[in-house]
């Protein structure tokens, strides 16, 4: 049995990497691969559209993401399938989330300063430059 200390962890500063035999960690938050295999569970403040980088797709390969609002207000775009498509758009408030299927591309932009959530497995995450901005 492992000891973890008993104490508070700045969920703005860290994140909660949670392991496949069950033990959760607070560790260095990351926007792209974790080899360890675990879930991230990651909480932001966000400002503007740069801190959620609102000029890159981002798509996670391995696993579903769940994306919280937990304060202010986000829209979610995800990439149209085909070329003659719109983008898809789901709007979050606070309290409520999303949850972005396995392999399909996605982006944020704000409508106000948020808080925001993220739980996803982030082995294989790929970001990609929009080259579709307006």
């Amino acid at each position: 049995m492992t000891t973890t200390p008993i104490s508070p962890i700045d969920l703005f500063s860290a994140a909660l990497h949670i392991h496949p035999n069950g033990d959760v960690k607070a560790a260095e938050r990351r926007m792209t691969s974790n080899e360890s295999g675990a879930w991230q569970l990651a909480t932001f403040h966000v400002e503007t559209d740069v801190d959620v980088h609102a000029d890159h797709w981002e798509m996670h390969p391995q696993a579903e993401e769940a994306v919280c609002c937990l304060t202010g207000g986000v829209r979610l775009y995800f990439r149209h399938a085909r070329p003659d498509d719109t983008e898809d758009m789901v709007q979050l408030q606070p309290g409520t989330a999303v949850i972005v299927p396995r392999g399909r591309w996605h982006r944020l932009e704000l409508d106000a300063p948020s808080d925001l959530m993220s739980i996803t497995l982030r082995h294989g995450t790929r970001l990609e430059k929009r080259t579709d901005t307006r």
